[in-house]
């Protein structure tokens, strides 16, 4: 379950936030019986209903991002927004991505290799600065190598690049705030944790153990 509360559709007010439980949701409550047509629980609408203008704030950047206006190529888009849901560890974003590039006619074998593209010859030399790119943003906190952006200016404009910058920073926040919230695919338990030892064990310094071997 998410950790923190969601809105019921008898508690909204707001004009956004209930024209959206009607598109997603048809004449149901998202927290009685969830689940939108991509097969999400919906968690996501609901936990962030619990501040209108934020939710209206993110939803704006949504249609932002599909906007007709935008120069960037929606595959570069795509390619950008699966790989930070990837890096950043976010199941619900990887996926919902990983099915947004398949609508753009991506084929699944290059759908597949997002996750291991650095060793993949799938991808054009633009596609590899892009996802090297988002690489840098995520991973690295946006310290990008010249190399790197060069590549990316060899053929986009600076529009492009601005765009695919905001876009794939704003996926990055979403696959954060997922994960820390435990919204949609993201709601799992942390995979690391310690491996108990043997019932008998009696405790032992390792290090000290295998750094002085007995004779």
């Amino acid at each position: 379950m998410p950790r923190l509360r969601q809105v019921r559709r008898a508690e909204v007010q707001d004009e956004v936030i209930l024209a959206m439980y009607q598109r997603l949701f048809p004449d149901r409550d998202p927290v009685e019986e969830p689940g939108t047509s991509t097969g999400t629980p919906g968690d996501w609408w609901t936990v962030f209903a619990l501040v209108p203008d934020v939710f209206r704030h993110a939803v704006s950047g949504f249609s932002l991002y599909r906007n007709p206006d935008r120069k960037l190529d929606p595959v570069l888009r795509e390619l950008g927004q699966t790989r930070a849901g990837w890096t950043r560890g976010s199941q619900f974003v990887y996926s919902q991505h990983c099915k947004a590039l398949r609508s753009l006619g991506l084929a699944e074998e290059k759908i597949e290799a997002v996750r291991s593209w650095e060793v993949s010859t799938l991808f054009s030399p633009l596609e590899r600065a892009v996802l090297a790119y988002t690489d840098a943003l995520v991973m690295a906190g946006g310290r990008v190598d010249e190399a790197v952006f060069e590549a990316l200016r060899a053929e986009l404009s600076d529009e492009e690049v601005l765009e695919l910058t905001y876009i794939t920073c704003l996926y990055d926040m979403h696959a954060t705030m997922t994960r820390a919230l435990r919204l949609e695919f993201d709601d799992r338990d942390d995979p690391i944790t310690e491996v108990a030892a043997p019932g008998d064990f009696q405790g032992l310094d390792l290090g000290a153990a295998i750094s002085h071997p007995e004779a």
